[in-house]
C-alpha cells in the first residue's frame, strides 16, 4: 500500500468516527464563494484541522471545513475552503480532499472557482462552464506509483467534464435566465497572478480563464471515474487586460456580487443531478 493511500486511509477513518453521512454529490466552493454552504440544509460540519493528517486552507475567504448536508433532497458534502499548491502543499496533499469525498461517497465532484478572465468577450462577474481544462503548468496529482485502488496508470483525459452535466448545467441557466458562459480554464502555480506576456500565451493556447486550483482537482476525480462539471466566476480581468493592478480583495468582492446568481444556479444544477 502506498503512504498515500495509507495517509488517505487514515483521513477517512478520521471521517467515519466523527460523522454519519453518505453524500451524493461532493462541492467544491472557491473564493469569495463558501456562503453558499450557508443555503444548505446542513446535518454536520467537521474542521480540516479535526482530520489527523488533512491539509489546512489557509487562502483569504476560505473558512476550512467539510459541511454534510442537503440541497432540497440532495446529500451533498461542501467544501468551505480548498487546498492550493502554492500554500507549499504537496500535489497529493492539494487533491486529498477530492479522493476523500469520493471515499465517503460522492459519485459527482462539482468545481467552482474564482478566475480571471482571458477571454475578451468575458466581464467580471460572468460565470463561466468549464468546457475543457490546461494543466501544463503544474505537476500532475498521479505522478509517482499509481494507486490501483483508485484507478488505472494512465486515465484518458478525452471527457474531463462530463457532456451531460454540462448539458444540464446550460439548461438549468436558461430557464433561471442567467448568462451562462462556456469557456476553458488553466491553473497555474501562484501564488502571484500571471504576467501579461504570460496572459497573452494562454490565450494563444486557448485558454479563456485562469486560476490557481480546479484543473488538478478535476483530474485526481477523473482517475476515479467521478462525473465532473466546473463553474468559474470571472472575478476579474487578467493582467494586461484589466486596466488596474489585480488584488484578493478584488476576488472576493466579485464572489459577493455574483453570490445570488451563482447560488440559485449551482443549487438548480444539484437538485436535478
Amino acid at each position: 500500500m502506498s503512504s498515500t493511500y495509507e495517509k488517505l486511509l487514515k483521513c477517512y477513518e478520521c471521517y467515519k468516527e466523527r460523522i454519519d453521512f453518505t453524500p451524493d454529490v461532493a462541492l467544491v466552493l472557491g473564493s469569495g464563494l463558501g456562503d453558499f454552504a450557508d443555503t444548505m440544509k446542513v446535518e454536520a460540519t467537521l474542521d480540516y484541522k479535526d482530520i489527523e493528517g488533512f491539509p489546512t486552507s489557509t487562502a483569504p475567504g476560505h473558512k476550512g471545513r467539510f459541511v454534510f448536508g442537503y440541497v432540497k433532497d440532495t446529500k451533498i458534502v461542501a467544501m468551505q475552503g480548498r487546498v492550493h499548491y502554492y500554500e507549499g502543499y504537496d500535489m497529493t496533499d492539494v487533491v486529498l480532499p477530492i479522493r476523500l469525498m469520493h471515499m465517503m461517497g460522492a459519485k459527482t465532484l462539482f468545481l467552482t472557482n474564482a478566475s480571471g478572465g482571458i477571454n475578451p468577450n468575458f466581464n467580471a462577474g460572468d460565470l463561466m462552464l468549464i468546457t475543457d481544462q490546461i494543466s501544463f503548468f503544474v505537476p500532475s496529482p498521479l505522478r509517482g506509483e499509481n494507486i490501483s485502488e483508485l484507478g488505472v496508470r494512465f486515465p484518458d483525459m478525452s471527457h474531463i467534464y462530463n457532456p451531460k452535466l454540462q448539458e444540464l448545467a446550460k439548461q438549468c441557466a436558461e430557464k433561471l435566465s442567467i448568462e451562462l458562459k462556456e469557456g476553458i480554464y488553466i491553473q497555474t502555480q501562484g501564488p502571484n497572478y500571471e504576467s501579461p506576456a504570460e496572459i497573452r500565451m494562454a490565450k494563444l493556447i486557448g485558454a479563456d480563464a485562469v486560476g490557481m486550483s480546479t484543473a488538478c482537482e478535476a483530474i485526481a476525480a477523473n482517475h476515479m471515474k467521478m462525473d465532473i462539471i466546473g463553474i468559474s466566476c470571472i472575478a476579474n480581468l487578467a493582467a494586461g487586460i484589466s486596466p488596474h493592478p489585480l488584488t484578493e480583495e478584488e476576488v472576493l468582492e466579485a464572489g459577493r456580487q455574483v453570490a445570488k446568481k451563482f447560488t440559485a444556479l449551482v443549487s438548480e444544477i444539484i437538485t436535478n443531478i
